[in-house]
């Protein structure tokens, strides 16, 4: 099973930038979906994007245009490229693995799952 660690996260003004990174331990990252997820204070955590092993992807309608989701199958690395950011993208954001098709915005039905990496945006 891959473990994942988040990386990336901060303080940034609103229309600004961010890149989160997600390192993947684990000969067999290439086989796996991996998602990004958030989840802000008083709200459930919620889908964000993925890509699956073809990298294909998929965005959730709250960021698609702004943000980009892209995986280095040599690094174990997964990237969420996040632009043009607004207060209300403040949350934790989380990295998940799943080794399976299905509903890739269900997050019970991701594997592993990191402890989140925190993003701040200011208006």
């Amino acid at each position: 099973q891959v473990q994942v660690v988040e990386s990336g996260g901060g303080l940034v003004q609103a229309g600004g930038s961010l890149r989160l990174s997600c390192a993947a331990s684990g000969r067999t990252f290439n086989r796996y979906i991996l998602g990004w997820f958030r989840q802000a204070p008083g709200k459930e955590r919620e889908f964000v994007a993925a890509i699956t092993w073809s990298r294909d992807t998929y965005y959730a309608d709250s960021v698609k245009g702004r943000s980009t989701i892209s995986r280095d199958n040599a690094k174990n690395t997964v990237y969420l490229q996040m632009n043009s950011l607004k207060p209300e993208d403040t949350a934790v954001y989380f990295c998940a693995a799943r080794s399976v098709p299905g509903n890739l915005k269900a997050a019970y039905e991701y594997d592993s799952w990191g402890q989140g990496t925190q993003v701040t945006v200011s208006s």
